[in-house]
């Protein structure tokens, strides 16, 4: 059974995220969700939406992405999936979505092992060049 996979960072990052996905992949609409942490809404209502978010997922298991470790988003990611089916990781960026997004067929553990490195193993130096339109 598919993993469904729960975005949880500041606004608009985490919306932002998941339209990205869906651009490359629409089909996982309804097993990828987001909720935006709002700079003016009280943690216990955030809170009430991540809660929200996950039982929506009924007997899937679930990766829960957050945006900074010990940030708002992390810390009620932590509490709400306290008790649940759920793994949690911070740091996410869009590399480690779409790793994700392809194999969420694997096991949990598989899964975030695949999270993890795609996560780190994109973050590379790129050497700059003059565009290809001009000449050098």
């Amino acid at each position: 059974m598919p993993i469904d996979i729960l975005i949880i960072a500041h606004a608009p990052l985490a919306s932002a995220l998941r339209s990205c996905v869906l651009h490359v992949f629409p089909e996982v609409a309804d097993s990828l969700r987001a909720v935006d942490v709002l700079p003016d809404e009280a943690p216990e209502a955030t809170q009430q939406r991540v809660q929200a978010s996950l039982e929506a997922s009924g007997e899937h298991s679930v990766l829960v992405l957050t945006d900074v470790l010990g940030a708002t988003p992390c810390n009620i990611a932590q509490k709400a999936a306290h008790g649940q089916q759920c793994k949690l990781v911070a740091g996410v960026n869009l590399p480690m979505l779409l790793r994700t997004v392809n194999y969420r067929h694997e096991s949990m553990d598989a899964l975030l092992a695949r999270a993890l490195a795609g996560g780190t193993q994109c973050i590379v130096e790129v050497a700059p060049s003059p565009p290809l339109t001009q000449p050098a």
